[in-house]
C-alpha cells in the first residue's frame, strides 16, 4: 500500500474530529471567524515546534524559499481560510454530516482547479463523477420541509455556502501541493512540515489583525474557551500534517477523492455523537455525492 493512503485516512479522521470541536466552539458565543481562528491559533506553535524538532533529528536544513513557493501557500493559505469559515457558518445552518457533504464538493472541484492551474485533464469518468455529484448536491441543497419555489429551494445559504467551501478547498489543495513541489530541498516529511509552518503562521497573524478590527473581544474569547479551542488546535496539528505529507507525496486529485471517507467518519459522528437525524433526502444525496466519489477514484 501506497504511504499516502493511509496519511490520507489519518487526515480525514483528524479533520472530522476538528469539525466536532469546532462546532462545540461555535455554540460556545464565539463568531465564525472566532471558531476558525481557533484552528490556527493553537495549532500554529505546535506545527512549529514539531518540525524543528524534525529537522534537528534528522540533521536537515530547512528548506529554502522562492516566489513559486509563497505564491503557491498564500493563494492556498488564503482559500482555506474562507473555506472553514464557510464550513463553520453551515453548522448554524444544516446538520453537521451534511454540513461536511456540502464541503466534499471539492472532491469534483479540485478536478476542474487541476485542470486550469496545473493542466490535468478530465476524463470522461471523471465528468460523470462531476455530474454525479452536482446532482447529490441539488438534494443537499433542498431546505428542510422542501416547499416553496423551486428557485429558492435550490439557491439558498447552505448550497453558497457549500460550494464555496469546496471551491476554496480545491484551490487550497492545489496551492499547498505546488508550495510543496516549488521547495528546493528536503524529505517529503520536512517539506511537508516546513510548508504547514509557515502557512499556519501567516494564517494566524492575518486572522489576528483580522478578528481585532472587525471583530474585538473575539480574540479573547478564543483564549477563554481553551479547552475546546486546543483541541480544536491538536486536531488540526494532526490533520493538516498528514494532508500537507499527502499532498506533497500525490496528486492533489488522488488525495481528495480518498479523502471523501470523511463522509462516513463525518455520518456516524452526527448520528453517534450530536444525535442528529437524517433525512431520506438527505441521505440520497449524501448518497449520490459517494457514488461520484467512487466514479472519480476510478477515472483516476
Amino acid at each position: 500500500m501506497d504511504a499516502w493512503i493511509p496519511i490520507t485516512v489519518a487526515a480525514a479522521f483528524a479533520q472530522t474530529l476538528r469539525f466536532m470541536a469546532q462546532k462545540q466552539l461555535k455554540a460556545m458565543a464565539l463568531s465564525t471567524a472566532g471558531a476558525t481562528f481557533a484552528r490556527f491559533l493553537f495549532s500554529a506553535p505546535l506545527v512549529a515546534v514539531l518540525i524543528l524538532s524534525y529537522a534537528t533529528a534528522t540533521d536537515q536544513p530547512l528548506p529554502g524559499t522562492n516566489g513559486r513557493f509563497w505564491l503557491f501557500a498564500l493563494v492556498g493559505g488564503a482559500a482555506q481560510i474562507l473555506a472553514t469559515m464557510c464550513v463553520v457558518a453551515i453548522f448554524s445552518t444544516r446538520n453537521f454530516a451534511v454540513g461536511i457533504t456540502f464541503k466534499k464538493t471539492e472532491v469534483v472541484q479540485t478536478a476542474l482547479v487541476s485542470t486550469v492551474v496545473l493542466g490535468e485533464g478530465v476524463s470522461f469518468r471523471g465528468a460523470l463523477a462531476i455530474g454525479i455529484g452536482f446532482l447529490g448536491v441539488l438534494l443537499l441543497s433542498d431546505p428542510p420541509g422542501g416547499t416553496g419555489p423551486w428557485r429558492r429551494r435550490l439557491w439558498n445559504r447552505a448550497a453558497g455556502l457549500g460550494l464555496l467551501s469546496g471551491i476554496c478547498f480545491a484551490f487550497s489543495a492545489v496551492g499547498y501541493r505546488g508550495a510543496s513541489l516549488a521547495l528546493d530541498s528536503g524529505d517529503v516529511i520536512l517539506r511537508a512540515g516546513f510548508t504547514l509552518t509557515l502557512v499556519t503562521a501567516t494564517q494566524t497573524l492575518a486572522m489576528a489583525a483580522a478578528l481585532a478590527w472587525r471583530e474585538k473581544g473575539q480574540i479573547t474569547r478564543v483564549v477563554r474557551a481553551w479547552r475546546v479551542a486546543g483541541l480544536v488546535g491538536l486536531t488540526s496539528m494532526v490533520g493538516s500534517f498528514c494532508w500537507f505529507t499527502a499532498f506533497t507525496l500525490e496528486n492533489a486529485a488522488y488525495v481528495n477523492a480518498l479523502g471523501q471517507v470523511e463522509l462516513l467518519f463525518s455520518l456516524s459522528a452526527s448520528v453517534l455523537v450530536f444525535r442528529e437525524r437524517i433525512s431520506l433526502r438527505e441521505g440520497l444525496g449524501m448518497g449520490l455525492l459517494t457514488l461520484s466519489i467512487l466514479v472519480l477514484i476510478l477515472a483516476l
